[in-house]
């Protein structure tokens, strides 16, 4: 493997959308008072959201239903999108009976729209999830924490071209995802904070 796939392999994996999501629920409790307090709420919901469908997904690369961690082909995503969408809902649910802050919840919801949509997508055309998850983090975190934050907006371009180089995604795949998620779910997510918040 040549210095530019190898590059491009530890920028899939590292930025790969279970760990980006996860840390940007293990934040989400950050804009009310009691964090880090409050963190717990935010594992909590990286459970539902993360851990379990991406234990899933292990279990079923393992068994040969899947063809990898990833889920490159475009075939096997919906069903197992729509599984992840059922794991959020249920972590949703027990969230909201333990009365975590209301800002965990606004992650989730953002991120089960988002799912919802690149379910349907993705029965069609392999949308990037992995340019969305980072791309959708970036503009949160800035949104969140300020325009010093807006650094993080460098690591799209760098996973978009990750996800070309190992060709698991043609450039306009990468641009939709980055587009989707920097708009769409941020989008998203600003919204349910002034609505909910």
């Amino acid at each position: 493997m040549g210095e530019r796939r190898r590059v491009a392999r530890t920028l899939t994996e590292v930025f790969q959308p279970p760990a980006v999501v996860s840390v940007l629920l293990l934040i989400s409790p950050a804009v009310q008072p009691g964090f880090p307090g409050t963190i717990w709420f935010g594992v909590l919901g990286a459970f539902f959201v993360c851990v379990l469908p991406f234990a899933y997904v292990l279990i079923m690369v393992r068994l040969g239903k899947l063809s990898d961690h990833h889920v490159s082909d475009r075939t096997e995503r919906a069903p197992l999108l729509m599984l992840a969408l059922v794991s959020v809902v249920v972590g949703l649910l027990v969230l909201n009976l333990i009365n975590a802050p209301t800002s965990v919840s606004e992650m989730i919801l953002a991120l089960i729209g988002g799912i919802a949509v690149l379910a349907a997508v993705s029965l069609v055309w392999k949308i990037s999830g992995h340019a969305s998850a980072i791309s959708a983090a970036a503009v949160i975190a800035a949104l969140m924490f300020g325009p010093a934050w807006l650094p993080l907006l460098l690591l799209v371009p760098a996973v978009g071209w990750s996800r070309v180089v190992l060709r698991a995604h043609t450039p306009a795949q990468v641009i939709a995802g980055s587009l989707f998620g920097g708009v769409v779910i941020a989008g998203l997510w600003w919204a349910l904070r002034g609505w909910l918040g």
